[in-house]
C-alpha cells in the first residue's frame, strides 16, 4: 500500500457552494481518478472563509468520503484559492549571463529579478508563472536552459492574495487533519483540466463560474497572461430566484437546477413550473418564461463584466480560439449561447479531460477545479518538494514567504 500511497495526489476544491476532494493516482500510463468526496459548503462567502468551524467539518466529510472510495488515508492536499482579494499582474526581470550559457541558477536569478517588487505586508505571492524568456532580443523562448547568450530576460505573471485568506484555508485543512502541500489559484487549476494545449497556444479565455465567484484566466502563446476574480456567481442567480419568485433559498436552488435557462428564446411560451411558497402557503404555478426573465439579466451581467475584464487586460483581440466556460453554473442551459452573443467569440463548455479511472463520475464542469488541482499537483510534485505530513498550520506560508521575500526577513 505504501508505494501506491506515494503516487496518490489529492486536490481539495474549497468552494462557496461545495467542498470537493478528488484523489488521483499517478501511473506510468497517466493520471487515474480513484476517489471523490463532496460536501455542501456553508462556511464560505464569495470564495473566502467566513466560518472556520463549518468549513472544517465540510472538509472532513469530503475527505472521509474520498478516503473510503479510494481506500487510502489522505494526509496532504493541493488546495484551491479564489475570492475577490486575488490580484495579479505581469512583471519582468533582466540579468547578465555569467558564463554565456544559461544555467538553472541563471533562470532562478532572472525570476528573482522579475519578482523583486514591493508587495504590501498583508498580501502573499501565490504563484510566479513564467510566460517567456528573451535571450539577446530573441523572444518567445519557453526553455532557455543550455542556450547561449549575454543577456537573459524573463516575463512572469505574479498572482497575489490576502495572507489572512490563505492562512484561513490552511487552518481549515489542518483542522480537518490534513496538511496543505500547496495553494493553487482555482482558475489555473481549472485550466489544467479543461483546456487543450492548442487552445492555450492560439489564445483562449477560461471562465470558471462557481457559486460565489467567477474566475477568469487568459492564455496566449501557451502561457497565462492575465487572471482576475469577479465576486459574482451562481449563488446570485439563486438569490434572484428566491426574491423574484418569493420562495425559500433551498427551493430556489432546486428550481434553478431543474428549470433554469439563461436565454429566454430557448424556452417555450406555454411551459409552467410549480413554485413552493414561504410560510406554509400553497405552492403556485408560474410560467417558466418568468424564471428565465429573472435569470437572463444576471447572467448577462456576469458575462458583460467578464468581457470588460478581458478587454481591459489588453488581450481581448488575441483569444482566437474563444472562451471556455466551466464550473457548476456553466451547466445552466443557454450559458454558451448567451456568452457567444456577448463575447462575439466561439464559446464551449469545458469538462475535465485526459484522465482515467472514474471518468463517468467526474466528467462534469462541477469537478473541473478538483481534477485540475490533482493535475497541477502531479506536474509540480518534484518542483514543490512534495512532502507528506510535515507542515504545521502556517509553516508552509511562512516558509514560502521567506523564500520570496528573503531579502526583507
Amino acid at each position: 500500500m505504501a508505494s501506491k500511497q506515494e503516487n496518490l495526489i489529492v486536490g481539495l476544491d474549497v468552494g462557496t457552494t461545495k467542498i470537493c476532494a478528488i484523489v488521483g493516482n499517478v501511473t506510468d500510463d497517466g493520471l487515474e481518478i480513484v476517489g471523490i468526496g463532496s460536501s455542501p459548503s456553508k462556511g464560505l462567502r464569495k470564495g473566502v472563509v467566513i466560518n472556520i468551524e463549518s468549513t472544517v467539518s465540510a472538509i472532513k466529510k469530503a475527505i472521509q468520503e474520498a478516503e473510503l472510495m479510494a481506500g487510502c488515508e489522505i494526509r496532504s492536499v493541493f488546495a484551491g484559492i479564489a475570492g475577490g482579494h486575488i490580484k495579479s499582474f505581469n512583471s519582468q526581470g533582466v540579468i547578465a549571463v555569467k558564463d554565456r550559457e544559461v544555467t538553472q541558477d541563471d533562470i532562478r536569478r532572472v525570476i528573482d529579478a522579475a519578482k523583486a517588487i514591493a508587495i504590501p505586508m498583508d498580501r502573499e505571492v501565490v504563484h510566479i508563472l513564467p510566460q517567456e524568456y528573451i535571450i539577446d532580443d530573441q523572444d518567445g523562448i519557453k526553455e532557455p536552459l543550455g542556450m547561449r547568450g549575454v543577456r537573459l530576460e524573463a516575463k512572469v505573471h505574479i498572482v497575489t492574495g490576502a495572507v489572512a485568506s490563505a492562512q484561513n484555508i490552511i487552518k481549515c485543512c489542518n483542522g480537518a487533519g490534513v496538511d496543505v502541500a500547496d495553494i493553487v489559484l482555482e482558475q489555473l487549476a481549472s485550466s489544467e483540466s479543461v483546456l487543450t494545449p492548442e487552445e492555450k497556444e492560439l489564445g483562449v479565455a477560461i471562465l470558471d463560474i462557481g457559486g460565489g465567484t467567477t474566475d477568469i484566466a487568459i492564455f496566449v502563446d501557451g502561457s497565462i497572461r492575465h487572471s482576475a476574480v469577479l465576486s459574482l456567481g451562481g449563488n446570485h442567480l439563486t438569490n434572484d430566484i428566491a426574491v423574484g419568485l418569493r420562495t425559500p433559498m433551498a427551493e430556489a436552488e432546486k428550481i434553478k437546477r431543474e428549470y433554469g435557462c439563461a436565454l429566454g428564446s430557448m424556452v417555450a411560451k406555454n411551459e409552467t413550473i410549480e413554485v413552493p411558497s414561504v410560510g406554509g402557503r400553497e405552492p403556485r404555478n408560474l410560467s417558466r418564461q418568468l424564471l428565465t426573465e429573472i435569470l437572463e439579466p444576471r447572467v448577462e451581467e456576469i458575462f458583460t463584466l467578464a468581457d470588460q475584464e478581458i478587454r481591459h487586460s489588453g488581450y481581448g483581440d488575441l483569444i482566437a480560439s474563444g472562451v471556455v466556460l466551466t464550473g457548476g453554473t456553466s451547466i445552466l442551459p443557454g450559458m454558451p449561447e448567451m456568452a457567444e452573443q456577448i463575447f462575439n467569440l466561439p464559446v464551449r463548455r469545458g469538462n475535465p479531460r485526459d484522465f482515467g479511472g472514474l471518468t463517468d463520475v467526474v466528467n462534469s464542469p462541477i469537478f473541473a477545479t478538483g481534477v485540475g488541482l490533482v493535475k497541477y499537483g502531479s506536474r509540480n510534485m518534484e518542483a514543490n518538494n512534495f512532502s507528506i505530513g510535515q507542515d504545521n498550520i502556517f509553516s508552509k506560508v511562512i516558509r514560502r514567504m521567506k523564500e520570496w521575500f528573503g531579502d526583507f526577513f
